[in-house]
């Protein structure tokens, strides 16, 4: 059995904020929508006024830091009191899932609009539930992905370029974790294999970020919404977010989760760990020295990660790469999609070459 999931709808620009009435009103005339605290007092003005005559009622909540079942229960409550017929999140990741988690409760419609590019998470069937003291709960699989994503790439330029090199490094995986499930005949996030058409998407996003990754960082640098910034805001959101789901995940991401357990890498955003991983994951492969050293001189371009020092991981010994690896190499873990036996062995060789 084949299949793919898509976002319902996808609007991407510069301005899309604006359109936020137009494009939300036809999901339900009264709408909760809940901001990231860290862009709430900039960017509530142009929500409010976005929404003005489009909507019966429209409230604004500020998102209180972490996706958490009390966030998640609190946001959905207050959006059940309202009578709410659509949940909009607006931010970074904990907020969009926050979003999509209380939608879910509810049984609404659910808009996204991401203000970073720094993941593949905003079209995404999936919400990650994190305790209050921040570390990771589970993983909350949805039963249908966001009705529509808006991208206003205008604000994601004003961000600093930090967050979208990290999403180039999220987008980096698509390609790679998906030819390696494709190979192994892995099933992917949704239990069937990937069609053609996903793992095409998966080389279309890698294309995409080696030819615009660099031009894209300069126009985030000077903030502006260009051409390059355009396509690689598509290839982080969209066509990884396609990608990853349809395609299927492999090593880059388990060796993500094994690096998550050391304290030194708690600053670091999460593709600049998955960055590590696709290295990682090609040593791992024995991919040719030439495919090896085109990514990682890649990654040195776009400001990834190259060396586990990189991370911040002062001593990157034995003990250290065997915490790693056993975290990685759990039963039932992503990194058994590799088309091979994998042990915890193999994934310390592999990191060791990133010393």
């Amino acid at each position: 059995m084949q299949g793919m999931r898509f976002p319902g709808r996808y609007v991407q620009g510069p301005g899309a904020l604006a359109r936020l009435g137009r494009e939300v009103a036809p999901f339900g005339r009264r709408a909760a929508c809940v901001v990231d605290r860290g862009v709430f007092d900039r960017l509530a003005p142009t929500l409010s006024a976005a929404a003005d005559g489009a909507f019966e009622r429209f409230d604004l909540v500020r998102h209180g830091g972490e996706c958490t079942l009390d966030e998640i229960g609190a946001l959905a409550e207050a959006a059940r009191a309202a009578g709410a017929e659509v949940m909009v999140g607006v931010g970074g990741g904990k907020a969009l899932d926050t979003a999509k988690a209380a939608a879910r409760r509810l049984g609404i419609a659910c808009v996204v609009a991401p203000t970073i590019a720094a993941s593949d998470a905003p079209c995404s069937a999936l919400s990650v539930i994190y305790r209050a003291d921040g570390t990771v709960e589970r993983d909350e699989f949805l039963p249908r992905n966001p009705d529509l994503v808006l991208v206003d790439t205008a604000v994601i330029a004003a961000a600093p370029s930090r967050f979208l090199a990290a999403g180039i490094g999220d987008a980096l995986a698509t390609w790679y974790e998906a030819e390696a499930c494709r190979r192994s005949g892995a099933l992917n996030m949704f239990q069937v294999r990937g069609l053609p058409l996903a793992y095409q998407i998966a080389r279309s996003c890698r294309d995409a970020i080696f030819a615009f990754g660099e031009e894209a960082l300069a126009e985030n640098d000077r903030h502006e919404a260009g051409p390059a910034l355009e396509r690689v805001v598509e290839a982080n959101i969209l066509l990884s977010g396609i990608g990853f789901e349809s395609g299927g995940v492999a090593a880059a991401h388990a060796i993500h989760h094994g690096l998550s357990e050391l304290d030194d890498v708690h600053h670091c955003l999460h593709g600049e760990k998955v960055a590590i991983g696709v290295l990682a994951q090609l040593r791992l492969e024995g991919a040719p020295e030439a495919e090896f050293e085109e990514v990682r001189d890649f990654c040195r371009r776009v400001r990834l990660p190259t060396r586990l020092a990189d991370l911040g991981i002062a001593d990157a010994g034995g003990e250290v790469l065997t915490i790693i690896a056993r975290r990685a190499c759990r039963p039932g873990e992503i990194v058994h999609n590799e088309p091979f036996p994998v042990t915890e062995a193999m994934v310390v060789e592999a990191l060791s070459a990133l010393i």
